[in-house]
């Protein structure tokens, strides 16, 4: 029988030749390459099938039970069960699973919290931040005044003595902690600390690290955190969107007629967005039953032995690795010991020929720019999802490591390539999917 997909594609083909050619192209290059990206996952068939439903033609302003629109009785039933998943899943009080994805959920995070000017301090851009945590080229940096707090320059990692000296002498409104680039655990119990000292609210952005805060493999920043904002793609495995979760009671704030949950609410809708995605809310509510399952922690326990073995081989094989390693899903390629300062961006198109995708990205204290960084980032969800273990991530890293050492070596890119395809298929994608073939 035709996977669900399958035969979504025989009207598509018909409808849409040129369209679904490029679905059929992504197709097999998803199939044929090793998706190193550490933003980047594999939705199970499930998530795939939840997502292609009735749900994308409904129009559903509101939240369950208060709705601008009739007929969204089965609406509030996938929203509820997502709802009640996330906050099982996490621990949380409060759960808006409406964010359209991660940057808009840290948008309404800071219309709820802040005043447009109010000070805050968020993870330095070009040390593993994000840039809604504070860069001047976003609203995050535009609008509000950001503080930002950085690495340690010689160790590569947060210090958290320097961090409670810049909050004391600052006072921000609110701390922001949380990671898109940084391959280390993060300590939220100590953030909270630094937020109490200084009477600050504090937010975790988890989009990179959710599957395994939510698992135990990483500290669950929910326990300490006012808000804690998350996509439900990446080690979560979901589809492309995201959440908020955060307290009911506002402690900074209790004289307002709003609670903290009220205030995250408001935020998203009416202030940010219309209506949900309610064909997407379906399907996160489907990645979080899985994740709910105990097979799940065994795989983000999988992701995690997989970045260590993939990371041991790279340093092995003479690459510098910022902090000296990872201990979460990515890690980031240093390429200034290889005579390559600010050839992110080549050595990524090189990799990219051999089948092997991954991001260019900024080192700490980046001496090239941000287009023409002087690092590569890579992660291993995406490899993990498909069954790859610890041998294959030997086998990766010994290409990626060639294809570096010779990054402008046609034959030998050619010949990576084809070690990776024949990797690659012993561990075939969506299997029974016409589409991929």
């Amino acid at each position: 029988m035709k996977f669900f997909a399958d035969k979504m594609m025989d009207d598509i083909s018909k409808t849409d030749p040129e369209i679904y050619k490029a679905i059929k192209k992504e197709g097999i290059r998803i199939r044929n390459g090793v998706e190193l990206i550490p933003s980047e996952n594999f939705v199970s068939k499930a998530v795939l099938q939840a997502y292609a439903t009735f749900f994308t033609n409904k129009y559903s302003e509101g939240y369950p039970g208060k709705r601008y629109y009739g007929g969204n009785q089965y609406v509030d039933v996938v929203e509820n069960l997502a709802i009640e998943r996330a906050k099982k899943l996490f621990g949380a009080e409060h759960a808006n699973v409406q964010p359209y994805s991660g940057s808009p959920a840290n948008q309404a995070v800071f219309f709820a919290l802040l005043n447009l000017g109010d000070k805050f301090m968020g993870f330095d851009l070009s040390a593993g931040g994000h840039l809604t945590h504070g860069s001047p080229v976003n609203f995050s940096g535009k609008f509000y005044n950001c503080i930002p707090y950085n690495v340690d320059k010689k160790t590569e990692l947060l210090d958290y003595d320097i961090i409670m000296k810049q909050a004391k002498q600052n006072k921000p409104k609110m701390i922001l902690s949380g990671l898109t680039a940084y391959p280390r655990k993060i300590d939220f119990k100590v953030f909270r600390e630094i937020c109490d000292e200084v009477n600050a609210y504090h937010f975790a952005d988890i989009a990179h690290i959710a599957g395994l805060c939510a698992t135990g493999h990483h500290q669950n920043p929910v326990p300490y955190c006012d808000v804690v904002t998350t996509t439900t793609h990446k080690t979560l495995r979901g589809p492309r969107g995201a959440m908020i979760m955060c307290k009911i009671e506002d402690r900074l704030d209790k004289e307002n007629k709003k609670n903290l949950a009220q205030k995250i609410d408001s935020a998203v809708f009416p202030g940010l967005q219309g209506g949900p995605h309610d064909h997407v809310n379906a399907a996160k509510a489907v990645a979080l039953k899985e994740a709910l399952h105990p097979e799940f922690k065994k795989y983000c326990g999988q992701i995690v032995k997989n970045a260590k073995a993939l990371a041991d081989t790279l340093m092995d094989k003479g690459l510098e690795l910022v902090t000296g390693g990872t201990d979460n899903h990515l890690m980031v390629i240093k390429l200034v010991n290889k005579g390559l300062t600010g050839k992110g961006k080549e050595v990524q198109n090189a990799l990219g020929e051999a089948e092997i995708y991954v991001n260019k990205n900024t080192i700490p204290y980046e001496p090239s720019t941000p287009f023409n960084p002087s690092g590569i980032r890579l992660g291993t969800p995406a490899v993990t999802t498909r069954g790859f273990k610890e041998s294959e991530m030997k086998v990766i890293g010994e290409c990626i490591a060639k294809v570096i050492d010779y990054y402008t070596d046609k034959s030998i890119i050619e010949k990576v390539k084809n070690e990776i395809l024949e990797l690659c298929k012993g561990f075939p994608l969506y299997p029974g999917m016409d589409v991929l073939r």
